[in-house]
């Protein structure tokens, strides 16, 4: 695998350099050629042009390119606003095929389908590689249909892009069908003597809180705790949503966890009504938190992973890197995380709107990442080792990782506190079982449930017969041992018949059982185990004593006053009959 990699700043450069690939691959046997354009300069007539002299002077090679916020050549950011990449394959079995789709919200499934009936046709295929326009779009159904594609085959890939951070326009090319300013390329990549490796580098990390996505609508990040999202932004960052809002944030993204990986997730617009766009859809009652980078942290992960990349000896590195991280770097320092695997292998690539990997059977959508591909024709034979000049880790820890440790340290020992206080408030202190307040809170829930699905429950409301008399005769002592016993009956009951249930201290003697799921038949067995295991229990001073229990279902059109109003008087009438009974009232 032979690589020739430099900057077109006009016609006659692009032509001798084409020049130069030709006079070399006249002394050498070789399989197929790749050129790959990268375009910080998105003027259609440029591209073209450049594509015409490629078929001109070397017929027989592919092309392929896209619409870039920033080229990677030589492993540094280039400062032409055009950058060009000639792979040249040397083993026969090599092979190499595009493929090109016009890519709309309408169509994507279908492109997807389409896609995937294509690449069974070809089973040498190992790798795709794919260049994609995504701005306007969701891109989470595109990426979940790739579920059910052969695991083997790695996919990774890169947005196109605009310059302008804030332009939506964008473009890919190819051989196959041209300029297209919505679309994807794939390149499918294969042979018993290619091999490949892909991975994906972040070096941000999550700092601070977590927030529960309480409302969202596909790509519409929408509240946040019960707030509008924004709030996130402006309350902790002091970012104000404006039109540098996009800008802003692309340096704190948010990090939750998905598909069982880490992922980083950036806004790409704040809306009036408080809600966030993003470039994916992000799913309700996950739990994301604000993520930060810091130039130490970044440039460890960078040294760990390339480390482990120079040990499969890749002959070509290709990298997709989002363009926040060129925006938080820098132009002057953004070649400090990709110029070191230059010291491994050939590498370029380029600043993207998004990256993509398939990652243990998923095609995930990133952000603010560097998704990283290893290609290598043959076995390994060459020792190579990943350096890092300038860059001295060891026992180092840079002082924002450190005031981010301190807050993640003070925010676990809050949210500990404030467990403590959610607990405590629904918690009566006594029996430590549910209290009246949370029972009842339970009780209207699924009342709405009911309302809403159907599903059933049942109400076990008991209390002690004669309890005054413990009380008045063998002291309040006694009495308060008679109605923990009584909670720990109770408490061993469910967990053996109805985990499922909610279990809490009415008043006084009184207690009561949610049983969701549970028709009145099924809720009348578990209140007799609770009744003859209480019945069998030799109090010290008060001896053996009984309960009294109601027992009813929800009905059509009841209320929670309504379902509440009815246990209480099957209750009643078990104690009317003569206690230390059931009664079911329906």
């Amino acid at each position: 695998m032979k690589q020739f990699q430099f900057e077109y700043t006009s016609i006659g450069k692009l032509k001798r350099e084409l020049d130069k690939i030709n006079q070399w691959r006249r002394s050498k046997v070789t399989s197929c050629v790749l050129f790959e354009f990268y375009a910080e300069d998105i003027e259609r007539s440029q591209i073209e042009l450049a594509c015409e002299i490629i078929d001109q002077e070397v017929p027989d090679a592919l092309y392929m390119g896209c619409s870039t916020n920033g080229n990677i050549i030589e492993g540094g950011l280039s400062s032409s606003p055009i950058g060009v990449v000639c792979t040249i394959f040397e083993f026969p079995s090599t092979r190499v095929k595009l493929m090109h789709y016009v890519l709309t919200e309408d169509c994507a499934l279908d492109v997807v389908a389409d896609f995937k009936k294509q690449l069974v046709k070809y089973p040498w295929v190992k790798a795709v590689s794919m260049l994609v326009t995504i701005r306007g779009m969701s891109m989470t159904p595109f990426c979940d249909a790739f579920t059910d594609v052969d695991p083997d085959i790695e996919i990774f890939g890169g947005g196109a892009f605009n310059p302008d951070l804030n332009n939506d326009e964008a473009c890919v090319f190819s051989k196959v069908r041209g300029y297209t300013e919505k679309g994807v390329v794939f390149l499918l990549l294969g042979g018993e003597d290619l091999n490949v490796m892909s991975t994906f580098i972040t070096g941000w990390k999550p700092l601070g809180r977590e927030f529960k996505v309480t409302k969202a609508d596909g790509c519409i990040l929408q509240e946040l705790d019960d707030r509008p999202a924004y709030d996130a932004y402006y309350k902790y960052l002091n970012i104000p949503n404006n039109e540098h809002f996009f800008s802003n944030t692309l340096e704190f993204p948010f990090f939750y966890r998905h598909h069982g990986i880490d992922i980083l997730r950036a806004p790409i617009a704040s809306n009036e009504d408080g809600s966030l766009t993003m470039t994916s859809d992000i799913e309700k009652d996950v739990s994301a938190r604000i993520a930060y980078g810091d130039p130490w942290t970044i440039l460890e992960s960078i040294q760990k992973d390339g480390k482990k990349i120079a040990e499969f000896q890749p002959e070509q590195i290709k990298i997709f890197s989002c363009a926040a991280r060129r925006t938080y770097w820098g132009d002057d320092e953004i070649s400090k995380e990709t110029f070191p695997f230059q010291s491994i292998a050939s590498t370029s690539g380029f600043y993207t709107s998004s990256e993509f990997l398939k990652t243990d059977g998923y095609l995930n959508q990133h952000n603010v990442t560097l998704v990283v591909a290893a290609l290598r024709e043959g076995p390994k034979d060459l020792n190579v080792h990943f350096e890092m000049q300038n860059e001295q880790f060891a026992g180092k820890v840079s002082m924002i990782n450190r005031l981010a440790t301190f807050i993640d340290a003070a925010t676990v020992e809050l949210e500990k506190a404030n467990r403590k206080l959610t607990e405590m408030a629904i918690t009566d202190s006594m029996t430590k079982l549910l209290n009246r307040g949370e029972i009842q809170r339970r009780i209207k829930e699924s009342v709405k449930v009911f309302e809403e699905t159907g599903e059933k429950f049942s109400l076990l409301m008991y209390d002690i017969d004669f309890f005054k008399q413990v009380n008045d005769a063998c002291g309040h002592k006694e009495g308060d041992a008679v109605i923990l016993k009584l909670a720990d009956v109770s408490r061993r009951a469910i967990k053996d018949h109805a985990p499922e249930a909610s279990i809490g201290r009415w008043g006084g003697e009184e207690f009561m059982i949610l049983l969701p799921g549970i028709q009145a038949e099924r809720a009348k067995l578990l209140a007799e185990v609770i009744r003859t295991s209480f019945a069998a229990v030799d109090f010290t001073v008060a001896h053996h004593k009984t309960i009294s229990l109601g027992v009813t279902e929800v009905c059509e059109n009841d209320s929670s006053d309504k379902i509440l109003m009815r246990v209480d008087n099957a209750l009643y009438k078990a104690k009317k009959q003569g206690r230390n009974q059931i009664v079911v009232m329906r």
